[in-house]
């Protein structure tokens, strides 16, 4: 059963409604099928009309939603198969960064994402998609590997951003957070990176370098989240809205800056509402521009990913 965002009230009473009608319909006390199908039609127009004119702090609502598809989904719905690989070789596995190799479409990649998990469990397990430093320090590892055998890199990044916690500033952090910036623009191999969720500071940035970099329609990127941005800025949570939009976050904002190069449709909705249409959009998407890097030497690569980065606000 999908859950109801607080701006899709006006939707979810409607389907209430339609609910109550079934229930009713279902008795087979009166034939109401054609009120049902009429009611279903309003419920659809509304969302779409309602989807089509989200504020940027409504698309960070969205990109939210705790039953949208994280990397786990996306490695099912998108890939023939996946090995994972573990361990920074230094301290530990971070739960919150997964990778391993991987086959999407034929194609044989290395697959690095952030995982938030889907219950109270796994969401504990995962960290809630927040990396420590051994994450980032095993995306460095997959990513050299990856360059070592040729192998293009996919990366999914779904985060509020890196763990703040002090054992991972001892650990750290920030030292971890950069080198991974580094190791993506160092590859001498494609990197596409895809912004599924929410992609946070430097936490997302750090795997996030890559020759394209895509987003999801009502995924959100940014250096800070709109509430942190509120408290600075104007000492309060509450202003998270403006903030949203001064900062734009959207698919749409960031690629009419450049900062992005390509947005990847979502079902009506949002793609918790069909994850299997998303995935399926998503996986094409990171074909297409596979095949686009496909013949461009290390050089080229790296050069590429030095000046898209390097032109951002200029």
């Amino acid at each position: 059963m999908i859950s109801y965002l607080d701006f899709e009230k006006p939707v979810a009473a409607l389907q209430a409604r339609i609910d109550e009608l079934r229930e009713t319909a279902d008795s087979g006390s009166i034939d109401i099928d054609s009120e049902i199908e009429k009611l279903q039609q309003r419920s659809t127009t509304m969302l779409s009309d309602l989807y089509a004119k989200l504020t940027p702090w409504q698309k960070t609502q969205v990109a939210r939603h705790p039953q949208r598809p994280h990397f786990r989904d996306l490695v099912a719905g998108m890939c023939s198969d996946f090995m994972p690989l573990a361990g920074d070789r230094a301290f530990g596995d971070d739960q919150a960064i997964l990778g391993g190799f991987a086959t999407i479409g034929g194609r044989r990649v290395m697959l690095i994402g952030h995982e938030r998990g889907n219950d109270t469990a796994s969401r504990v397990k995962h960290n809630f998609g927040m990396g420590m430093p051994e994450g980032y320090r095993k995306a460095i590892r997959l990513m050299e590997l990856a360059d070592r055998f040729g192998l293009p890199v996919v990366t999914l990044v779904d985060t509020s951003g890196a763990f703040p916690g002090v054992q991972a500033e001892e650990r750290g952090q920030a030292e971890a957070i950069a080198r991974g910036t580094e190791a993506c623009l160092a590859l001498g191999v494609p990197l596409v990176a895809v912004i599924v969720g929410e992609g946070g500071s430097g936490g997302a940035v750090a795997l996030a370098a890559g020759n394209r970099v895509l987003m999801f329609e009502h995924a959100v990127y940014s250096v800070i989240s709109p509430e942190g941005c509120a408290s600075i800025l104007w000492r309060t949570a509450d202003k998270a809205a403006d903030a949203a939009q001064a900062m734009q976050v959207s698919a749409q904002q960031l690629s009419a800056l450049d900062v992005i190069d390509r947005i990847v449709p979502e079902p009506v909705g949002g793609a918790h509402r069909e994850p299997a249409v998303a995935i399926e959009a998503l996986r094409k998407a990171i074909l297409a521009e596979l095949r686009d890097l496909d013949g461009l030497k290390p050089d080229q690569l790296r050069k590429q990913r030095a000046d898209k980065f390097l032109a951002m606000g200029g």
